[in-house]
Protein backbone atom coordinates (compact mmCIF):
# COMPACT_ATOMS: atom_id res chain seq x y z
CA UNK A 1 0.00 0.00 0.00
CA UNK A 2 1.37 3.46 -0.82
CA UNK A 3 2.99 5.51 1.90
CA UNK A 4 0.49 8.05 3.26
CA UNK A 5 2.86 10.90 2.43
CA UNK A 6 5.61 11.36 -0.06
CA UNK A 7 8.08 13.21 2.13
CA UNK A 8 9.18 10.17 4.15
CA UNK A 9 8.53 6.46 4.49
CA UNK A 10 10.55 6.09 7.69
CA UNK A 11 8.91 4.42 10.67
CA UNK A 12 11.29 5.99 13.19
CA UNK A 13 9.65 7.36 16.32
CA UNK A 14 12.19 10.15 16.67
CA UNK A 15 10.40 13.44 17.06
CA UNK A 16 13.23 15.91 16.55
CA UNK A 17 16.39 16.46 14.58
CA UNK A 18 19.60 15.29 16.25
CA UNK A 19 20.90 18.86 16.00
CA UNK A 20 17.91 20.38 17.79
CA UNK A 21 18.45 21.27 21.47
CA UNK A 22 16.28 19.42 23.99
CA UNK A 23 13.01 21.14 24.89
CA UNK A 24 12.65 22.15 28.54
CA UNK A 25 9.58 23.35 30.38
CA UNK A 26 11.01 26.44 32.04
CA UNK A 27 9.25 28.49 34.70
CA UNK A 28 7.35 30.75 32.34
CA UNK A 29 5.84 30.30 28.90
CA UNK A 30 3.74 32.58 26.79
CA UNK A 31 1.62 29.59 25.76
CA UNK A 32 1.39 26.00 27.01
CA UNK A 33 -0.35 23.49 24.75
CA UNK A 34 -1.59 20.44 26.68
CA UNK A 35 -1.81 17.36 24.46
CA UNK A 36 0.40 16.29 21.56
CA UNK A 37 -2.14 14.60 19.28
CA UNK A 38 -3.21 16.00 15.95
CA UNK A 39 -4.92 18.94 17.70
CA UNK A 40 -1.94 19.93 19.82
CA UNK A 41 0.48 19.55 16.91
CA UNK A 42 -1.77 21.66 14.68
CA UNK A 43 -1.82 24.34 17.36
CA UNK A 44 1.96 24.25 17.64
CA UNK A 45 2.38 24.63 13.88
CA UNK A 46 0.15 27.71 13.84
CA UNK A 47 1.91 29.26 16.86
CA UNK A 48 5.40 28.55 15.54
CA UNK A 49 4.52 30.09 12.19
CA UNK A 50 3.60 33.29 14.07
CA UNK A 51 6.76 33.21 16.19
CA UNK A 52 4.86 32.75 19.46
CA UNK A 53 6.77 31.17 22.35
CA UNK A 54 5.14 27.92 23.47
CA UNK A 55 5.68 24.33 24.54
CA UNK A 56 3.60 21.22 23.79
CA UNK A 57 3.18 18.72 26.64
CA UNK A 58 2.28 15.15 25.67
CA UNK A 59 1.55 12.61 28.41
CA UNK A 60 2.70 9.64 26.36
CA UNK A 61 4.37 9.75 22.94
CA UNK A 62 3.32 10.91 19.52
CA UNK A 63 0.54 8.74 18.09
CA UNK A 64 -0.22 7.06 21.41
CA UNK A 65 -3.99 6.92 20.92
CA UNK A 66 -3.59 5.38 17.47
CA UNK A 67 -0.90 2.93 18.61
CA UNK A 68 -2.38 1.77 21.89
CA UNK A 69 -6.16 2.22 21.76
CA UNK A 70 -6.97 0.86 18.29
CA UNK A 71 -7.30 -2.73 17.06
CA UNK A 72 -4.86 -4.26 14.56
CA UNK A 73 -7.04 -3.92 11.45
CA UNK A 74 -8.14 -0.37 12.28
CA UNK A 75 -8.22 2.16 9.46
CA UNK A 76 -9.66 5.60 8.86
CA UNK A 77 -13.32 5.86 7.88
CA UNK A 78 -12.76 9.12 5.99
CA UNK A 79 -10.65 9.24 2.80
CA UNK A 80 -6.96 10.10 3.03
CA UNK A 81 -7.47 13.42 1.22
CA UNK A 82 -9.24 14.68 4.33
CA UNK A 83 -5.95 14.45 6.24
CA UNK A 84 -4.91 18.08 5.98
CA UNK A 85 -3.07 19.19 9.09
CA UNK A 86 -1.67 22.75 8.84
CA UNK A 87 1.19 22.81 6.34
CA UNK A 88 1.01 19.06 5.85
CA UNK A 89 -1.83 17.82 3.63
CA UNK A 90 -1.86 14.21 2.48
CA UNK A 91 0.60 13.82 -0.41
CA UNK A 92 0.43 10.09 -1.04
CA UNK A 93 -0.66 8.10 -4.05
CA UNK A 94 -4.01 6.96 -2.65
CA UNK A 95 -6.06 10.06 -1.75
CA UNK A 96 -9.33 8.11 -1.89
CA UNK A 97 -8.00 5.22 0.20
CA UNK A 98 -8.05 4.83 3.98
CA UNK A 99 -4.85 4.82 6.02
CA UNK A 100 -4.20 1.87 8.32
CA UNK A 101 -3.28 2.33 11.96
CA UNK A 102 0.49 2.23 11.47
CA UNK A 103 0.26 4.64 8.54
CA UNK A 104 -1.66 7.13 10.66
CA UNK A 105 1.09 6.99 13.28
CA UNK A 106 3.72 7.52 10.59
CA UNK A 107 1.75 10.48 9.20
CA UNK A 108 1.88 12.13 12.64
CA UNK A 109 5.56 11.32 13.14
CA UNK A 110 6.42 12.78 9.76
CA UNK A 111 4.35 15.85 10.59
CA UNK A 112 6.47 16.39 13.70
CA UNK A 113 9.67 16.05 11.68
CA UNK A 114 8.38 18.53 9.12
CA UNK A 115 8.39 21.52 11.51
CA UNK A 116 10.04 20.33 14.78
CA UNK A 117 7.59 21.61 17.40
CA UNK A 118 8.81 22.42 20.93
CA UNK A 119 7.48 19.08 22.16
CA UNK A 120 7.98 17.33 25.48
CA UNK A 121 6.84 13.68 25.49
CA UNK A 122 6.20 11.70 28.66
CA UNK A 123 5.08 14.80 30.61
CA UNK A 124 1.73 14.63 32.43
CA UNK A 125 -0.23 17.71 33.45
CA UNK A 126 -1.64 17.09 36.92
CA UNK A 127 -3.36 20.41 37.56
CA UNK A 128 -4.28 23.61 35.77
CA UNK A 129 -5.38 26.61 37.80
CA UNK A 130 -5.52 30.36 37.70
CA UNK A 131 -2.54 32.29 39.00
CA UNK A 132 -3.03 35.31 41.33
CA UNK A 133 -0.51 37.31 39.28
CA UNK A 134 -2.40 36.59 36.06
CA UNK A 135 -2.29 33.76 33.58
CA UNK A 136 -2.27 30.14 34.71
CA UNK A 137 -0.37 27.74 36.92
CA UNK A 138 0.43 24.50 35.10
CA UNK A 139 1.52 21.64 37.38
CA UNK A 140 3.26 18.80 35.57
CA UNK A 141 5.36 15.71 36.18
CA UNK A 142 8.34 17.80 35.00
CA UNK A 143 7.68 20.68 37.41
CA UNK A 144 5.47 23.74 37.59
CA UNK A 145 5.21 26.44 35.00
CA UNK A 146 3.45 29.78 34.68
CA UNK A 147 1.67 30.32 31.36
CA UNK A 148 0.09 33.49 30.08
CA UNK A 149 -2.22 31.43 27.86
CA UNK A 150 -3.11 27.73 27.71
CA UNK A 151 -4.61 25.53 25.00
CA UNK A 152 -6.23 22.30 26.18
CA UNK A 153 -5.90 19.90 23.23
CA UNK A 154 -6.61 16.61 24.97
CA UNK A 155 -9.81 15.78 23.05
CA UNK A 156 -12.94 14.49 24.74
CA UNK A 157 -12.36 10.73 24.89
CA UNK A 158 -10.42 10.11 28.08
CA UNK A 159 -11.75 7.29 30.26
CA UNK A 160 -13.31 4.10 28.83
CA UNK A 161 -16.97 3.96 29.85
CA UNK A 162 -18.18 0.50 30.88
CA UNK A 163 -21.70 0.31 32.35
CA UNK A 164 -22.10 -0.91 35.92
CA UNK A 165 -24.30 -3.66 34.54
CA UNK A 166 -21.06 -5.44 33.58
CA UNK A 167 -20.46 -6.41 37.21
CA UNK A 168 -23.34 -8.89 36.98
CA UNK A 169 -21.68 -11.05 34.34
CA UNK A 170 -20.14 -14.36 35.48
CA UNK A 171 -16.44 -14.11 36.37
CA UNK A 172 -15.50 -16.79 33.83
CA UNK A 173 -16.25 -14.37 30.98
CA UNK A 174 -13.46 -12.16 29.66
CA UNK A 175 -14.56 -8.54 29.56
CA UNK A 176 -12.75 -5.70 27.84
CA UNK A 177 -13.40 -2.25 26.47
CA UNK A 178 -13.14 -1.62 22.74
CA UNK A 179 -9.91 0.33 23.35
CA UNK A 180 -8.33 -2.92 24.62
CA UNK A 181 -9.44 -5.12 21.72
CA UNK A 182 -6.66 -6.06 19.27
CA UNK A 183 -7.73 -8.98 17.06
CA UNK A 184 -9.97 -12.10 17.07
CA UNK A 185 -7.12 -14.38 18.16
CA UNK A 186 -6.56 -12.30 21.31
CA UNK A 187 -9.94 -13.37 22.71
CA UNK A 188 -10.62 -16.73 24.35
CA UNK A 189 -12.49 -19.43 22.46
CA UNK A 190 -16.25 -19.23 22.23
CA UNK A 191 -18.76 -16.65 21.11
CA UNK A 192 -18.26 -12.93 21.55
CA UNK A 193 -20.87 -10.40 22.65
CA UNK A 194 -20.19 -6.90 21.32
CA UNK A 195 -22.21 -4.20 23.07
CA UNK A 196 -22.72 -0.99 21.10
CA UNK A 197 -22.98 -0.15 17.41
CA UNK A 198 -21.10 3.08 17.05
CA UNK A 199 -18.16 3.03 14.66
CA UNK A 200 -15.96 0.93 16.97
CA UNK A 201 -18.65 -1.61 17.88
CA UNK A 202 -19.70 -2.26 14.28
CA UNK A 203 -16.15 -2.51 12.99
CA UNK A 204 -15.03 -4.83 15.80
CA UNK A 205 -18.11 -7.05 15.34
CA UNK A 206 -17.32 -7.24 11.64
CA UNK A 207 -13.64 -7.97 12.34
CA UNK A 208 -14.66 -10.93 14.51
CA UNK A 209 -17.34 -12.11 12.08
CA UNK A 210 -14.98 -12.11 9.09
CA UNK A 211 -12.53 -14.19 11.13
CA UNK A 212 -15.18 -16.87 11.63
CA UNK A 213 -16.04 -16.06 15.24
CA UNK A 214 -19.62 -16.43 16.48
CA UNK A 215 -20.74 -12.88 17.18
CA UNK A 216 -23.69 -11.50 19.13
CA UNK A 217 -24.14 -7.76 18.60
CA UNK A 218 -26.30 -5.41 20.69
CA UNK A 219 -27.61 -2.87 18.20
CA UNK A 220 -28.17 0.64 19.52
CA UNK A 221 -29.43 3.84 17.95
CA UNK A 222 -26.29 4.93 16.08
CA UNK A 223 -26.94 6.01 12.47
CA UNK A 224 -25.20 4.64 9.41
CA UNK A 225 -24.22 5.95 6.01
CA UNK A 226 -23.45 4.41 2.65
CA UNK A 227 -19.79 4.36 1.67
CA UNK A 228 -20.42 5.40 -1.92
CA UNK A 229 -23.36 6.76 -3.86
CA UNK A 230 -23.81 7.82 -7.46
CA UNK A 231 -20.23 7.35 -8.44
CA UNK A 232 -18.43 8.96 -5.50
CA UNK A 233 -17.61 8.46 -1.85
CA UNK A 234 -20.36 9.97 0.26
CA UNK A 235 -17.70 12.00 2.12
CA UNK A 236 -16.75 13.63 -1.19
CA UNK A 237 -20.36 14.65 -1.79
CA UNK A 238 -20.79 15.96 1.78
CA UNK A 239 -17.60 17.98 1.46
CA UNK A 240 -18.84 19.66 -1.71
CA UNK A 241 -22.20 20.28 -0.04
CA UNK A 242 -20.51 22.14 2.84
CA UNK A 243 -21.47 19.73 5.61
CA UNK A 244 -17.98 19.48 7.12
CA UNK A 245 -17.62 23.27 7.33
CA UNK A 246 -21.11 23.96 8.74
CA UNK A 247 -20.75 25.82 12.08
CA UNK A 248 -22.42 24.16 15.03
CA UNK A 249 -24.78 27.11 15.55
CA UNK A 250 -26.17 26.56 12.02
CA UNK A 251 -26.86 22.87 12.59
CA UNK A 252 -30.53 22.06 13.21
CA UNK A 253 -29.65 20.47 16.56
CA UNK A 254 -27.31 23.30 17.63
CA UNK A 255 -25.12 22.24 20.62
CA UNK A 256 -27.03 18.98 21.03
CA UNK A 257 -25.30 17.56 17.97
CA UNK A 258 -22.12 17.20 20.07
CA UNK A 259 -23.72 14.28 21.92
CA UNK A 260 -24.73 12.42 18.77
CA UNK A 261 -22.97 9.22 17.66
CA UNK A 262 -21.07 9.22 14.37
CA UNK A 263 -22.44 7.27 11.42
CA UNK A 264 -21.02 3.77 11.09
CA UNK A 265 -19.21 2.84 7.87
CA UNK A 266 -15.77 1.38 7.16
CA UNK A 267 -12.64 2.06 5.15
CA UNK A 268 -11.66 -1.60 5.33
CA UNK A 269 -10.83 -3.41 2.05
CA UNK A 270 -10.88 -0.14 0.15
CA UNK A 271 -14.03 1.12 1.85
CA UNK A 272 -17.60 -0.22 1.93
CA UNK A 273 -20.89 -0.09 3.81
CA UNK A 274 -21.36 -1.84 7.12
CA UNK A 275 -24.66 -3.61 6.49
CA UNK A 276 -25.69 -5.31 9.72
CA UNK A 277 -28.66 -6.94 7.98
CA UNK A 278 -26.27 -8.62 5.55
CA UNK A 279 -24.10 -9.81 8.42
CA UNK A 280 -27.20 -11.21 10.15
CA UNK A 281 -28.09 -13.14 7.01
CA UNK A 282 -24.54 -14.54 7.07
CA UNK A 283 -24.91 -15.71 10.67
CA UNK A 284 -24.16 -12.79 12.98
CA UNK A 285 -26.67 -12.70 15.85
CA UNK A 286 -28.28 -9.28 16.28
CA UNK A 287 -30.10 -8.15 19.42
CA UNK A 288 -31.59 -4.92 20.73
CA UNK A 289 -30.04 -2.92 23.56
CA UNK A 290 -28.80 -4.94 26.55
CA UNK A 291 -31.19 -4.20 29.43
CA UNK A 292 -30.74 -6.90 32.07
CA UNK A 293 -28.29 -9.53 33.30
CA UNK A 294 -29.73 -12.15 35.61
CA UNK A 295 -27.42 -15.06 36.39
CA UNK A 296 -26.74 -16.85 33.11
CA UNK A 297 -29.45 -15.01 31.22
CA UNK A 298 -29.24 -11.77 29.25
CA UNK A 299 -32.27 -9.76 28.23
CA UNK A 300 -32.45 -7.27 25.37
CA UNK A 301 -34.88 -4.49 24.53
CA UNK A 302 -37.44 -5.13 21.82
CA UNK A 303 -35.99 -2.33 19.69
CA UNK A 304 -33.80 -4.16 17.14
CA UNK A 305 -36.10 -3.51 14.19
CA UNK A 306 -36.59 0.11 15.19
CA UNK A 307 -32.83 0.70 15.46
CA UNK A 308 -32.05 -0.98 12.14
CA UNK A 309 -34.84 0.89 10.38
CA UNK A 310 -33.73 4.22 11.82
CA UNK A 311 -30.09 3.65 10.80
CA UNK A 312 -31.24 2.85 7.26
CA UNK A 313 -33.51 5.91 7.22
CA UNK A 314 -30.56 8.18 8.06
CA UNK A 315 -28.45 6.61 5.29
CA UNK A 316 -31.26 7.08 2.80
CA UNK A 317 -31.87 10.68 3.90
CA UNK A 318 -28.22 11.45 3.15
CA UNK A 319 -28.72 10.02 -0.34
CA UNK A 320 -31.80 12.19 -0.78
CA UNK A 321 -29.75 15.28 0.10
CA UNK A 322 -27.10 14.22 -2.41
CA UNK A 323 -29.78 13.72 -5.09
CA UNK A 324 -31.05 17.25 -4.49
CA UNK A 325 -27.53 18.70 -4.64
CA UNK A 326 -26.85 16.90 -7.92
CA UNK A 327 -30.11 18.19 -9.41
CA UNK A 328 -29.63 21.75 -8.14
CA UNK A 329 -26.06 21.95 -9.45
CA UNK A 330 -26.80 20.24 -12.74
CA UNK A 331 -24.12 17.62 -12.11
CA UNK A 332 -23.87 14.63 -14.46
CA UNK A 333 -23.79 11.63 -12.10
CA UNK A 334 -24.82 8.02 -12.67
CA UNK A 335 -28.16 6.91 -11.30
CA UNK A 336 -28.15 4.38 -8.48
CA UNK A 337 -30.89 2.22 -7.03
CA UNK A 338 -31.76 2.74 -3.39
CA UNK A 339 -30.97 0.27 -0.62
CA UNK A 340 -33.33 -2.68 -0.11
CA UNK A 341 -33.11 -4.47 3.27
CA UNK A 342 -31.79 -8.02 2.89
CA UNK A 343 -32.86 -9.26 6.33
CA UNK A 344 -35.61 -8.48 8.84
CA UNK A 345 -35.83 -9.52 12.52
CA UNK A 346 -38.77 -11.83 13.09
CA UNK A 347 -41.22 -10.45 15.69
CA UNK A 348 -41.67 -13.76 17.51
CA UNK A 349 -38.01 -14.82 17.60
CA UNK A 350 -37.21 -15.16 21.32
CA UNK A 351 -33.51 -15.48 20.45
CA UNK A 352 -33.46 -11.78 19.62
CA UNK A 353 -34.57 -10.79 23.13
CA UNK A 354 -32.79 -13.30 25.37
CA UNK A 355 -29.48 -15.12 25.45
CA UNK A 356 -28.43 -17.98 27.71
CA UNK A 357 -24.72 -17.55 28.40
CA UNK A 358 -23.96 -21.20 29.13
CA UNK A 359 -25.79 -22.81 26.22
CA UNK A 360 -24.59 -20.14 23.77
CA UNK A 361 -20.95 -20.86 24.60
CA UNK A 362 -20.15 -17.18 25.07
CA UNK A 363 -16.54 -16.61 26.11
CA UNK A 364 -16.03 -12.85 26.05
CA UNK A 365 -17.71 -9.44 25.97
CA UNK A 366 -16.41 -6.34 24.20
CA UNK A 367 -17.90 -3.13 25.56
CA UNK A 368 -18.01 -0.62 22.71
CA UNK A 369 -19.75 1.90 24.90
CA UNK A 370 -17.63 4.99 24.39
CA UNK A 371 -15.65 7.20 26.74
CA UNK A 372 -16.15 9.73 29.49
CA UNK A 373 -14.39 13.06 29.51
CA UNK A 374 -12.08 13.63 32.49
CA UNK A 375 -11.47 17.29 33.27
CA UNK A 376 -10.93 16.80 37.01
CA UNK A 377 -7.43 18.27 36.78
CA UNK A 378 -8.75 21.63 35.50
CA UNK A 379 -9.33 24.01 38.42
CA UNK A 380 -10.67 26.88 36.33
CA UNK A 381 -14.49 27.44 36.36
CA UNK A 382 -15.30 26.95 32.67
CA UNK A 383 -17.85 24.10 32.92
CA UNK A 384 -21.61 23.92 32.63
CA UNK A 385 -23.92 21.86 34.87
CA UNK A 386 -23.17 18.69 32.91
CA UNK A 387 -19.40 19.14 33.25
CA UNK A 388 -18.92 20.17 29.62
CA UNK A 389 -16.48 23.05 29.04
CA UNK A 390 -18.32 26.15 27.82
CA UNK A 391 -16.68 27.90 24.88
CA UNK A 392 -17.24 29.67 21.61
CA UNK A 393 -15.10 28.07 18.92
CA UNK A 394 -12.65 27.02 21.61
CA UNK A 395 -12.46 30.36 23.41
CA UNK A 396 -13.59 30.04 27.04
CA UNK A 397 -14.80 32.72 29.46
CA UNK A 398 -11.47 32.44 31.30
CA UNK A 399 -9.29 34.92 29.43
CA UNK A 400 -6.33 33.13 27.87
CA UNK A 401 -7.76 29.59 28.18
CA UNK A 402 -8.76 27.67 25.05
CA UNK A 403 -9.99 24.27 23.88
CA UNK A 404 -9.10 22.45 20.66
CA UNK A 405 -9.86 19.09 19.04
CA UNK A 406 -13.30 18.45 20.53
CA UNK A 407 -16.01 16.93 18.32
CA UNK A 408 -18.10 19.74 16.90
CA UNK A 409 -15.93 22.35 18.63
CA UNK A 410 -17.05 24.54 15.74
CA UNK A 411 -17.77 22.26 12.76
CA UNK A 412 -18.23 18.57 12.00
CA UNK A 413 -14.56 18.52 10.98
CA UNK A 414 -13.30 20.04 14.25
CA UNK A 415 -12.51 16.71 15.87
CA UNK A 416 -11.00 15.24 12.69
CA UNK A 417 -7.86 15.56 10.61
CA UNK A 418 -9.93 17.59 8.14
CA UNK A 419 -11.00 20.54 10.29
CA UNK A 420 -8.80 20.77 13.36
CA UNK A 421 -6.26 22.90 11.49
CA UNK A 422 -8.79 25.67 10.76
CA UNK A 423 -9.76 25.82 14.44
CA UNK A 424 -6.07 25.92 15.41
CA UNK A 425 -5.49 28.82 13.02
CA UNK A 426 -8.43 30.70 14.53
CA UNK A 427 -7.12 30.22 18.08
CA UNK A 428 -3.61 31.25 17.04
CA UNK A 429 -5.02 34.56 15.82
CA UNK A 430 -6.89 35.06 19.11
CA UNK A 431 -3.75 34.20 21.10
CA UNK A 432 -1.60 36.56 19.06
CA UNK A 433 -4.12 39.40 19.41
CA UNK A 434 -4.32 38.96 23.18
CA UNK A 435 -0.55 38.72 23.46
CA UNK A 436 -0.13 42.00 21.59
CA UNK A 437 -2.60 43.68 23.98
CA UNK A 438 -0.77 42.53 27.13
CA UNK A 439 1.37 45.49 28.23
CA UNK A 440 5.10 44.78 28.31
CA UNK A 441 5.39 46.20 31.83
CA UNK A 442 2.76 43.69 32.98
CA UNK A 443 4.69 40.78 31.49
CA UNK A 444 7.94 41.95 33.12
CA UNK A 445 6.15 42.38 36.47
CA UNK A 446 4.85 38.81 36.29
CA UNK A 447 8.30 37.45 35.51
CA UNK A 448 9.82 39.42 38.39
CA UNK A 449 7.22 38.18 40.85
CA UNK A 450 7.79 34.62 39.75
CA UNK A 451 11.55 35.02 40.09
CA UNK A 452 11.19 36.48 43.58
CA UNK A 453 8.77 33.75 44.64
CA UNK A 454 6.15 36.38 45.47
Amino acid sequence: MPSPISTSTSTSTSTSSTAAPPVTLGTHRAVVVIGGGQAGLSMSHCLKRRGIDHVVLEKNRIGHEWRERRWDSFCLVTPNWQCRLPGFPYRGEDPHGFMLKDQIVRYLEDYVRSFEPPLMEGVSVTALGGDPVGGFRVSTSAGDCHAQQVVIATGGYHTPAIPRLSARLPERLTQLHSSEYRNPASLPEGGVLVVGTGQSGCQIAEDLHLAGRRVHLCVGSAPRTARRYRGRDVVDWLEDMGYYSMPVHQHPLKDRVRAKANHYVTGRDGGRDIDLRLRAREGMHLHGRLTEISGERLKFADDLKQNLDQADAVAESIKTSIDKFIADQGIAAPEEARYVPVWEPQPHDDGLRTLDLESSGLGSVVWSTGYRADYGWIEVPIFDGRGYPVHHRGVTAAEGLYLLGLPWLYTWGSGRFSGVGEDAGHLAEVIQTRQSRTPLVSRISILNELALGS
